[in-house]
Formats: C-alpha cells, structure tokens, sequence
C-alpha cells in the first residue's frame, strides 16, 4: 500500500466517533444480569460473546451460565451511551457509569453476576 492510502485510511480511521457506554447481558432463564461499562461500544457484543464462547470471559459465574445455558438464554442491551469527544476523562466516568448502572439495576447477589460492593 503505498504512502498516500495508508493516511487516507488513518486519517478515516480518526473521524470515526466512539462512544463509551454501559451494556447488560441479561440471562433470560434466571433474570440474572451483567452490568459494564466500555470506554468503546464498538462490536463490544461480539467481542464479549467471542470470549464467552472460547472460555475467556472475566465473570467466572457469567462465563459458566454460558457454557451451560449457550447464547440464546441470553440478551445484549446497551443501556446507556455518550459520544467521548467532550469527555475529558473518559476511564473515571466509565467506573462512574457502571457503579451507577450496578446500583440502579442491584445486579448482585442473586440478581446479578457482580459481587455486592465492600463499602456498604
């Protein structure tokens, strides 16, 4: 490829906006959900059913429904997204979001597949 396409095509690459935002992966079966927050929502359900599928998923009690349950007990939703362009600190509000999200929705315990936080 010579010179000139290559920045072209970084230079398209960068006008593409992202936004950050929170998703919920709802188990369908038992009500339980999974709330996080991603400072990129791009293909983020892909990405996270990919994981889910090879045995790779962070949430060990997520990733163990899916083993047994397989993908169409489940849902994606995104809950909440932003344009980051006009966000200075885009990982602070990300925590922010998902705490916020994990409250509202009490995604833990039985409800969920987070662990109730410390500081209660």
């Amino acid at each position: 490829m010579d010179k000139n396409k290559r920045k072209e095509l970084q230079d398209e690459f960068k006008q593409i906006k992202v936004y950050m935002g929170v998703v919920l992966v709802k188990n369908n079966l038992n009500g339980k959900l999974f709330v996080s927050a991603y400072p990129n929502l791009k293909n983020k359900w892909m990405t996270m059913k990919a994981q889910l599928d090879l045995g790779m998923f962070g949430n060990l009690q997520l990733q163990k429904d899916w083993k047994e349950l397989g993908e169409d007990a489940f849902s994606f939703e995104v809950l909440e997204q932003f344009d980051t362009e006009k966000i200075s600190d885009v990982r602070w509000e990300v925590k922010k979001l998902e705490k916020q999200w994990r409250e509202k929705l009490q995604s833990y315990d039985d409800k969920g597949y987070h662990k109730r936080p410390a500081n209660r």
